[in-house]
């Protein structure tokens, strides 16, 4: 265990630090299972809505660190391209 003030510290900021990326890292994983669960299910009216919000917690998690700006948007291509899949399969 450390022993001077500042590595009593500096311990004390790891712990908070890491609940807060676990915290973050969980809800992108979650919401990626969901998207990934609505695309499955082939639902198209929900699947919009589905996408924005999934759009917008992998933006959150590049502003806060959890994610490469180019992995987020990765992500964010193949997803799209599955959600106009479903799209495209449920209108034809």
């Amino acid at each position: 265990m450390a022993n001077h003030v500042s590595s009593l510290k500096r311990a004390r900021q790891t712990v908070t630090k890491t609940a807060i990326n676990r915290a973050n890292k969980s809800k992108l994983r979650g919401t990626l299972r969901t998207l990934r669960e609505a695309i499955a299910a082939g639902d198209a009216k929900t699947l919009g809505d589905v996408y924005r919000s999934t759009v917008s917690v992998l933006d959150k998690s590049v502003q806060k660190g959890v994610l490469h700006k180019n992995t987020a948007s990765r992500y964010k291509s193949r997803l799209n391209a599955r959600v106009k899949a479903v799209a495209t399969t449920k209108a034809a």
